[in-house]
C-alpha cells in the first residue's frame, strides 16, 4: 500500500511544523515538565473524586490545595512567556479540589450521620 504524492507532502509539512527547532526547544524547558510532572495532582484528586469515601478527605488539605492552584494560575498569567500548560493543569486541579471540598462539606456539614454512630 502505498501513499500518494500529495499525502508525502502534507505528512512532510505537518512533522517540520511540529518537529522545528522552536517545539524541540520548548520540550526540553522546565515550562513543559513542570506543568507535565504536576498534572499528577488533579489526576490524583479526579481519580479520588469517584473512589475516595467522603469520611477520609482532609478539609485543609483540600483547603491548601485550592487555595495553591488559585495562586499558580495567576502566576501562571504573570510570567513572561504565560505559560498557558501551567495555567490548564490548575483550572483542572482548582475544579477538582472544589468538587473534593463540596463532597468534604457535604459529609462534614450537611449530612447526619446518626445511624452510622449507633451501629
Amino acid at each position: 500500500m502505498s501513499s500518494s504524492p500529495a499525502t508525502n507532502t502534507l505528512s512532510r509539512k505537518l512533522a517540520a511544523q511540529v518537529f522545528n527547532k522552536q517545539t524541540l526547544k520548548y520540550l526540553f524547558t522546565t515550562h513543559f515538565w513542570g506543568p507535565v510532572s504536576n498534572f499528577g495532582i488533579p489526576i490524583a484528586a479526579i481519580a479520588d473524586l469517584r473512589n475516595k469515601p467522603a469520611d477520609t478527605i482532609s478539609g485543609p488539605m483540600t483547603l491548601a490545595l485550592t487555595v495553591y492552584s488559585a495562586v499558580f494560575m495567576k502566576y501562571s498569567m504573570a510570567i513572561t512567556p504565560k505559560n498557558y500548560l501551567l495555567l490548564a493543569c490548575h483550572v483542572v486541579n482548582e475544579a477538582a479540589q472544589l468538587g473534593q471540598g463540596a463532597r468534604y462539606i457535604n459529609y462534614h456539614y450537611l449530612t447526619s450521620h446518626d445511624a452510622q454512630k449507633a451501629d
